[in-house]
């Protein structure tokens, strides 16, 4: 049988020294007997000046000690020796706990390393942390990466009455802007994705029917909170929902950047964390892969048991930042193997967590996405999860994600990473639906004019609607999707249209439904291992819709509200009776059973956002009170 290797043989195979740590230890000895010698000397000199003042008080009366400054001497001379006793006190206890981590570790790996030796490939040449400004505490310039939206405008329903777009469940866009508030800044003008705080929430909407579509479909109409004469149209899809036991099996690889970028604590070492906790959901039946790139890619796990959970930890924590970034080289070798342990009926997806800084090295994006989706034909989905701030590059991230037929999220805190990775696991990992469309035409002999909150860059033209070769959005096992349009009621006796469902019937000169539908909804969709998509449709009647808004749901007001705050926050200048304080009230009366606290911790970003918005609005008055240009119209604050 072969015998476990010593701690020695341990620590020079895994290239240990243990010349630094004897070092270390010897310093800290010569550091603590100079504390000694130094409180001893102090010592001395105190009992020796306090014999020479009895000496000269009987020989020389004119020298005359005061018993105030006497005492305050002692006092002082006590105190730093007291400082210098906790000193080492503290010093001998820093010395122990890193022992006994050390001894810990050092047990830990060696277990590790035994089950887990035909997994973890040697990883020597991650470097280790390189020195950056910020360690000295010199703030780096911001250099993060926001694509500007431009809002959907208010289309007439007698020229324009089809809508159509992709649907999207990112929720990147909410957590980032939830950071940047709680940092007490807000978003530039045009840089939220509405559908991504909409999504990052999730609502009550109905379970689909078994043996029926993977999902269903709701709506609901009532006054618009942002204009008193529109009304408020909500579509809602929820997917059916799967137990971690009914996931079945995952073949998962982690790429992670690793550059000298990721070098703070809000990106590898949360990251490192965040991993922690998806692994503890994975079982036997899953496999794990983990590629780094840094510079260089290599492969750190090669398909490792779900449930050798000191093999993936041991991996985990070896890692260290430094060097610059080349992903596209280590999304290849992702893509490799990935392939080599594809799992047929499973989960087979690579997970990218970075800040997005991808700047050396075969970058090009063309390329770059051709491999995603060429990958994504495979079988072979892509997840990102994006870390940290200060080179952060949102856009890229929300982009590869939407190519692989994967979900972006941005993990700010923990808690972010157990919803993500724990709480909504089956959602991030596996799709029910893919290439998800939506189409809705609105009547309009009963609709004039209407516009769609959000999904600006996810906007399809009417005829991709039923062409199955046109890319479109993925719904997870669980997740709800959330659209809203505002509209408004047309006169008696709107425009007619005979190519429409809507306008007149040239044989018999009459309207066809135009009193009963205000619109017509029809969704497209391909089950995940089919290329032939499924239709459906649901006509909504204008008697569905309720007269005041406080007749309506949690969920619908909510959503109302979400929807508002982007606006908001965009600069959205189609909001004409909504502003912080009527925000606030929608917020308030729309808690409704917040579990996770998901909501209250909005209401409190919606507060927090008033008041940085209010101080930079004085702000702005104070700069045009002394001279400066004010803003065009549409950049006005709410």
């Amino acid at each position: 049988m072969e015998q476990a290797p010593t701690q020695q043989q341990y620590l020079s195979a895994h290239h240990f020294s243990i010349v630094p740590l004897a070092r270390s230890t010897l310093c800290r000895q010569s550091a603590r007997n100079r504390v000694f010698l130094l409180s001893s000397l102090i010592l001395a000199i105190f009992f020796g000046l306090s014999g020479c003042s009895d000496k000269q008080s009987d020989g020389d009366k004119s020298l005359v000690v005061h018993p105030l400054t006497e005492q305050a001497e002692t006092v002082r001379l006590e105190s730093e020796q007291s400082k210098a006793l906790a000193i080492h006190k503290s010093e001998e206890l820093h010395q122990l706990k890193q022992v006994q981590s050390s001894e810990r570790l050092i047990d830990a790996s060696l277990a590790a390393k035994q089950r887990s030796a035909k997994h973890v490939i040697n990883t020597h040449y991650v470097a280790a942390p390189i020195a950056s400004d910020a360690w000295y505490g010199i703030k780096q310039p911001e250099r993060n990466r926001f694509e500007k939206q431009i809002q959907n405008g208010i289309m007439v329903a007698g020229e324009i009455p089809i809508s159509t777009f992709s649907i999207d469940v990112d929720t990147g866009s909410y957590s980032t802007l939830r950071r940047m508030i709680k940092e007490g800044s807000l978003p530039e003008k045009g840089t939220i994705r509405i559908e991504e705080m909409l999504n990052y929430f999730t609502y009550d909407y109905p379970l689909p029917n078994k043996n029926a579509a993977p999902f269903s479909v709701t709506t609901e109409l009532a006054p618009s909170p942002y204009n008193d004469d529109m009304m408020l149209l909500r579509i809602g899809l929820k997917g059916y929902e799967l137990t971690k036991s009914e996931l079945g099996a995952s073949n998962l690889v982690f790429l992670l950047d690793v550059s000298g970028s990721m070098a703070s604590a809000d990106k590898l070492p949360l990251l490192q964390t965040a991993l922690k906790m998806l692994t503890q959901q994975l079982s036997a039946q899953d496999k794990v892969s983990i590629v780094v790139y840094a510079g260089a890619a290599g492969v750190v796990l090669d398909g490792a048991s779900g449930d050798d959970i000191q093999a993936l930890t041991y991996a985990l924590e070896q890692l260290r930042a430094g060097g610059s970034t080349n992903g596209s080289q280590g999304i290849l070798q992702a893509y490799q193997l990935a392939q080599k342990h594809f799992i047929q009926g499973g989960i087979n997806r690579v997970i990218l967590a970075t800040d997005g800084d991808f700047n050396v090295g075969v970058t090009n994006f063309d390329q770059l996405i051709s491999l995603i989706e060429k990958e994504k034909q495979r079988g072979i989905g892509l997840t990102t999860l994006g870390f940290g701030m200060g080179n952060y590059n949102d856009q890229l991230m929300e982009q590869l994600a939407d190519k692989g037929n994967g979900h972006y999220a941005y993990i700010d805190t923990l808690n972010e990473a157990r919803k993500v990775l724990v709480d909504e696991l089956s959602s991030t990992l596996l799709t029910i639906a893919k290439d998800v469309k939506v189409q809705i035409e609105f009547n309009p002999a009963l609709v004039s004019e209407y516009r769609l909150i959000g999904y600006e860059n996810r906007a399809l033209a009417r005829e991709d609607f039923n062409n199955d070769k046109v890319d479109a959005g993925e719904i997870g096992a669980g997740h709800t999707v959330t659209a809203l349009y505002e509209l408004r009621y047309a006169e008696m006796g709107g425009m007619a249209n005979d190519k429409l469902r809507y306008g007149y019937n040239p044989q018999t000169g009459q309207e066809k439904y135009s009193r009963e539908e205000i619109a017509f909804l029809k969704l497209r969709y391909q089950l995940p291992d089919e290329n032939k998509s499924q239709l459906l449709t649901y006509p909504i009647r204008i008697d569905q819709s309720v007269k005041h808004l406080n007749q309506t749901s949690d969920d619908f007001r909510f959503a109302a509200a979400v929807a508002g705050f982007g606006q908001l926050l965009n600069h959205s200048h189609y909001l004409h009776q909504f502003d912080y304080t009527k925000l606030s009230t929608l917020t308030r009366s729309a808690l409704g059973d917040d579990t996770f606290g998901y909501r209250h911790e909005f209401m409190q970003l919606v507060d927090t956002a008033a008041v940085l918005a209010q101080s930079n609005a004085a702000a702005i008055n104070q700069s045009i009170a002394h001279g400066d240009k004010p803003f065009p119209p549409e950049d006005k604050l709410h």
